[in-house]
């Protein structure tokens, strides 16, 4: 079965390669089939791959597929490396991944385009395969701009509208200021390593570079940089909500299942460079912990449904960060995958309720859905409390009580990383439940144009019940000592060592958890659903209106990089707009016709011309001669 791995990303290129050539010829009843169907089937292949990977008394299985090319020594292969972290994310992509491309049948079967838009998704998850999958960096690079390029498809899917070519071109040139950090990290690898293949690296790194080595940092810093660009982190995470331009399951899948959870790939996978690098890694928990609270006060002005959940997802992966960056490596690819089920459930949510009003983005031109769209609204509410981590019953509670408790009991914890945290989590759920209250609560402001079917409320449930279920895999200590998903990925990630002073009052910081998220349901409820007045009065303030502009902003953000970048590029292209530099070749090509028009005197066709012009070469090289 392992000699299968291949199959996994090779089934979604398959289907986009076939849309791509045949999309146009094919009944349109046949591109979901298609599309859906491909990753479907490595959906299942995932599944039967990982129940013979967990029989099996093995670290790890590998599979070289060909050599891709060899250069002076430098051999890497298209090889595949399937062990328990990879798993976990081949796991997410092919299983959210096909629930989001079977929501996707029904929700884009009017667009003209469909089959260019299933052919794109497909190229989506077979390069977030790759990039998961690759046994070496470099193959792991051609999964990441993979990503990267098909993120610009996607988000700029109805490109008919200039702002939606806008929102890609700004993804697809944010990115690439971290993918540039993140190459010049694998030169440096391979500079001192002569190899980019993954496992040689981790092995040979500490025997190369001590703690603390100024090339580990180096490297280190590089390879944040390529993650904060591609999962949205300061301070590259203006792009994220502006790829809301793009349609619905465009959203779910990048926020969910690929593209802005990379970077939390790649830092976990490379965790012994991180462990040689203990700045580095204080960086990124630093990056985590002011990503998390900048995003998730952000998120508290926005109106526009998917806004929200774009910043609740740059919050949720700043979460991530600082898992990482504590060392927490378990616990953040734990949240990562809780993370995608109800990330995913919510955005498909937010695509119901929005093709349901007429496109309709505005929750305050929302209201009273929730009799109207019972389904949409009860898994709606099943995704929203297990962002807000309510405690118990939802998996969200169980990996984010992780992060909140080793942020401050572990090895590399801190009290600010805590506290941090926890503010988070309180903002976290007051707007997110600001979000149920305004959407699905009071009176109905606009019409139904649309019921969801079948094909869009089937994932809604599926998602609704991993989003409750998901999280009894690893419960804390203290309610029963059963920790799955540590266990199972301790032979890839190291375990994380908790201050044994913290071991026995774990239980009081559940509780905290547990209070900080009701307390911001209720506050939720009390200035949106029960006392709406007490909003409008807080609005009235200058001083909260002036603190609502700056966060609605992006704190600034997006207006400073326009200051610093942007308007400069734009008064330079606007004065150079005859180009100056090609003044340069055009002054060449000028000067050689000069050249040409002077010496084509000479040739004058008389032979007497040209003996006098022999005999002066003569007299002028003998007298040179003579001086010389």
């Amino acid at each position: 079965m392992e000699n299968l791995i291949w199959l996994i990303p090779a089934l979604p290129f398959t289907g986009a390669l076939l849309l791509i050539l045949f999309g146009l010829k094919i009944p349109k009843a046949l591109v979901p089939v298609i599309g859906a169907g491909s990753v479907g089937i490595a959906a299942v292949l995932t599944i039967l791959l990982g129940i013979q990977f967990l029989g099996a008394d093995v670290v790890f299985f590998h599979q070289q597929v060909w050599q891709w090319f060899g250069v002076a020594g430098f051999n890497p292969g298209i090889a595949f490396h399937l062990d328990a972290l990879s798993l976990v994310f081949i796991f997410v992509i092919t299983f959210v991944g096909f629930l989001i491309h079977l929501y996707s049948a029904e929700f884009m079967a009017d667009d003209p385009d469909y089959s260019r838009f299933f052919a794109s998704m497909n190229l989506f998850v077979g390069s977030m395969l790759v990039l998961v999958l690759a046994d070496n960096l470099l193959l792991l690079y051609l999964g990441w701009e993979g990503v990267g390029l098909c993120s610009f498809l996607l988000i700029g899917f109805w490109y008919k509208e200039p702002a939606n070519g806008y929102a890609a071109r700004k993804a697809f040139i944010i990115t690439r200021v971290g993918d540039t950090a993140m190459a010049i990290g694998l030169f440096l690898l391979f500079q001192y390593f002569g190899t980019l293949n993954i496992r040689e690296i981790l092995t040979e790194a500490p025997q190369v570079w001590s703690v603390g080595s100024q090339a580990a940092v180096l490297v280190a810093l590089l390879l944040v940089g390529g993650a904060v660009g591609k999962s949205a982190q300061l301070p590259l995470q203006t792009w994220l909500p502006d790829a809301m331009a793009g349609p619905s399951p465009v959203s779910a899948l990048i926020h969910a299942a690929t593209m802005v959870t990379a970077g939390v790939y790649l830092i976990s996978r490379t965790y012994v460079l991180f462990e040689l690098a203990p700045a580095a890694q204080t960086v990124v928990a630093i990056i985590g912990a002011a990503t998390l609270l900048i995003a998730g006060f952000t998120a508290l002005t926005q109106n526009d449904l998917k806004r929200v959940l774009a910043y609740s997802t740059i919050s949720q992966i700043g979460y991530m960060f600082l898992a990482l960056g504590v060392g927490a490596w378990s616990a953040a690819v734990f949240h990562f995958m809780i993370h995608a089920f109800f990330k995913a459930l919510l955005f498909l949510g937010a695509g119901a309720v929005i093709m349901a009003l007429h496109h309709e983005h505005d929750m305050t031109l929302m209201g009273g859905l929730r009799k109207k769209m019972p389904l949409v609204f009860w898994t709606f509410l099943i995704g929203s409390a297990s962002l807000a981590a309510v405690p118990l019953i939802t998996a969200g509670f169980y990996s984010k009580d992780q992060i909140l408790w080793i942020g401050l009991a572990g090895e590399n914890g801190s009290i600010w990383f805590y506290l941090a945290a926890l503010l988070g989590a309180f903002v976290t759920s007051v707007y997110t439940f600001r979000m149920v209250f305004l959407t699905f609560f009071g009176e109905s402001k606009t019409t139904i144009s649309h019921m969801p079917g079948f094909w869009m409320k089937m994932p809604l449930v599926v998602l609704a019940v991993l989003s409750l279920g998901g999280g009894f895999i690893e419960l804390p200590h203290n309610f029963i000592h059963l920790t799955l998903f540590t266990d199972y990925l301790a032979p890839v990630l190291p375990a994380v060592l908790v201050d044994e002073g913290f071991a026995a009052i774990e239980w009081m910081f559940q509780l905290i958890a547990a209070i900080v998220a009701l307390s911001g349901i209720y506050i939720a409820y009390l200035y949106y659903l029960k006392k709406p007045y007490l909003a409008h009065n807080l609005e009235r303030s200058k001083t909260a209106m002036a603190l609502h502009r700056f966060w609605y902003s992006g704190w600034g953000f997006d207006a400073l990089y326009h200051t610093l970048f942007v308007r400069p590029y734009v008064y330079f292209s606007k004065t150079n707009k005859s180009d100056a530099i090609d003044y340069i070749y055009t002054g060449t090509t000028s000067f050689t016709q000069w050249l040409h028009h002077l010496f084509s005197r000479t040739q004058t066709g008389m032979l007497r011309t040209y003996l006098m012009g022999v005999l002066v070469g003569a007299f002028l090289i003998i007298t040179l001669s003579l001086l010389l």
